[in-house]
């Protein structure tokens, strides 16, 4: 048998290592058929010509140099069909870029929104806030200067005659140094000194204030809750038969009444006037004061669309705040101490007659110190001088021995008998 001698193969191709000695043509062994079946190593023979394609198709060299080149291949390692490292590190800056774009846009919306919100200028005020508007009272005589540019709107039926509202007339004014937040009345516009209390009527407490009022001829103006006044009419009919002044002091206590829509606003005043007048049929209600003092100029529009004005204060001596510690003695010096320090001419004072038996305690001591010192009277209403006869010691000379009425209100006769019955039973 004829031994089987295959060509040389020509390793040129891709896969060849650099500079090997496979350049040079090798012997290939020559094995005989004994062999292969001894050692079962079979190298091929030449091909048929049926595997041989035909010269028509084969490729020439030209066609070789005329076929578009492969780009170079980066890294040796680099598996078929893998993306090269320049390509991902391209990718990968853009996202950047466009994550950095995105957290830009997301940074400007957020800072705009709140800027937007703050335009509106409903953020609730405490008593160190600013105050802007048109607001506060301005009386002569017992009259307001009212501004011409804008008409008065027309009042509630409640509405005082003698305590007339000036609207807003819409651009900031300069702020009143005697405002108070929203240019709300801080001062009585007078030498009198006025007395406020708040968060009633109280069935255990306000009786009780009711009486030293009466003992000394003070009056004094009540900022009375929607709430309590449903569950106690019957006190604030006795405010009233005592000659007192009434303020609106919402409906159920919100501090955040500020914030609210106009609507929402004007329908909680409503719902408290109409409690209280309810109560006390024909009752004026000339004033309104925000819980907490928390006045915005929007509520302040409001309640002087309603016929009311924002009613601030100029000293307040905390007396609903009880430190731990501070026994009820303590708490009552406390009070008198600060209002004592406080007080001046023309000032609105804030004090509570819900739930604080401490401050009826302190107003004990109080009321005869401000009897001897100070004019009483209520905010906007021009002081009294001091009487020095009683009017009503004319036509009953043995009445000299009751004290003298208010020099901020006349006693109304026909109220009379009905305190002097209360004070009994007090």
């Amino acid at each position: 048998m004829s031994p089987l001698a295959p060509p040389v193969a020509d390793r040129t191709g891709r896969h060849r290592r650099p500079e090997s000695l496979a350049d040079e043509p090798r012997p290939v062994p020559v094995y005989r058929v004994s062999t292969l079946l001894e050692s079962d190593t079979w190298v091929p023979g030449p091909r048929s010509a049926r595997h041989h394609r035909p010269a028509s198709q084969r490729r020439t060299a030209s066609h070789r140099a005329a076929a578009p080149t492969r780009p170079p291949v980066t890294g040796s390692h680099r598996a078929p069909g893998t993306i090269p490292l320049e390509s991902w590190l391209l990718m990968g800056k853009k996202r950047q870029q466009i994550l950095l774009a995105s957290l830009v846009a997301v940074g400007l919306v957020l800072i705009a929104v709140p800027g937007a919100r703050s335009r509106d200028g409903l953020d609730a005020i405490n008593a160190a806030a600013r105050a802007t508007g048109n607001h506060a009272q301005q009386q002569k005589g017992g009259t307001a200067a009212t501004d011409p540019a804008k008409p008065k709107p027309t009042p509630a039926a409640s509405a005082p005659a003698d305590v007339p509202v000036v609207p807003s007339t819409g651009p900031a004014k300069p702020k009143n140094k005697d405002a108070g937040p929203a240019n709300s009345l801080r001062v009585t516009g007078s030498t009198a000194v006025a007395l406020t209390f708040d968060d009633g009527p109280d069935p255990a407490q306000t009786p009780q204030i009711l009486a030293l009022l009466d003992k000394y001829q003070i009056k004094a103006t009540f900022c009375l809750v929607g709430q309590n006044v449903v569950k106690h009419p019957e006190i604030v009919r006795e405010i009233v038969a005592d000659g007192h002044t009434l303020c609106n002091h919402t409906w159920n206590h919100s501090l955040t009444i500020g914030k609210d829509k106009p609507e929402q606003i004007r329908a909680d005043l409503a719902r408290t006037d109409a409690a209280i007048e309810a109560a006390a049929p024909g009752v004026k209600i000339p004033f309104f004061r925000a819980p907490g003092g928390n006045f915005t100029d929007r509520l302040v529009d409001v309640a002087a669309a309603d016929g009311m004005t924002s009613l601030y204060w100029q000293v307040d001596p905390q007396d609903w705040l009880h430190k731990t510690g501070e026994t009820d003695v303590a708490h009552t010096a406390r009070v008198v101490a600060e209002i004592k320090k406080d007080v001046r001419p023309g000032a609105i004072v804030l004090s509570h007659d819900f739930n604080q038996p401490d401050t009826i305690a302190a107003y004990a001591k109080l009321l005869p110190w401000f009897k001897a010192n100070f004019t009483l009277g209520i905010p906007g209403e021009p002081a009294a001088p001091a009487a020095t006869t009683s009017p009503a010691a004319t036509p009953t000379p043995t009445d000299t021995a009751t004290p003298e009425p208010s020099p901020s209100a006349s006693v109304d006769p026909a109220a009379a008998p009905a305190t002097g019955d209360d004070s009994d039973a007090r």
